[in-house]
């Protein structure tokens, strides 16, 4: 579990480099109305980590003991299949600051490792629960999964400061 832990916290740290030096407004701002804004992005995946820890607690309470093969969760990272996200993991519209999200972050990181220091490495390997793409996922799966997770939508934010450069340069502004 060492190394699935150093995973998300190496993903985590590369997320919060990419969106250091922006602005809250720049960071709340839509590029495309269909579009989330990157504070929106970062806002989401709060709560997908708070979903998953939430969710690991009550099957490590209530769940059955199963047998699950592994499963290709390096795939998230592929960006050409889209995933509409649940309702309970959409972000907000408010106007967020990078301060209190980057300590939203923190929190879930922390509630996430704390069930996983107070776990068994064979009792998360030996519960799961599904996951909407890759069906019946143990628990030790989902914690790199969320690592994954921020890895693809790290590549969403990079497009759209990419896509926020082009406008800008298409406008003539800087």
């Amino acid at each position: 579990m060492k190394h699935e832990i150093t995973f998300i916290h190496d993903v985590r740290k590369n997320l919060l480099d990419t969106v250091a030096g922006f602005s809250d407004e720049q960071l709340n701002e839509k590029v495309k109305e269909d579009k989330w804004s990157i504070m929106q992005v970062l806002d989401h995946l709060y709560l997908i980590e708070m979903s998953i820890t939430k969710t690991i607690q009550k099957i490590l309470k209530n769940g059955e003991t199963v047998s699950i093969a592994p499963k290709p969760i390096q795939y998230t990272v592929d960006r050409s299949t889209k995933v509409e996200a649940p309702s309970y993991v959409a972000p907000t519209d408010d106007f967020l600051t990078l301060e209190a999200v980057k300590e939203k972050l923190k929190n879930s990181r922390t509630a996430l490792l704390q069930v996983i220091e107070q776990t068994s490495e064979e009792k998360l390997q030996e519960k799961g629960f599904p996951h909407p793409i890759f069906g019946l996922m143990s628990l030790d799966q989902w914690i790199p999964f969320i690592g994954y997770h921020e890895k693809r939508h790290i590549a969403q934010i990079e497009e759209l400061i990419e896509l926020k450069s082009r406008q800008m340069n298409e406008s003539g502004t800087k």
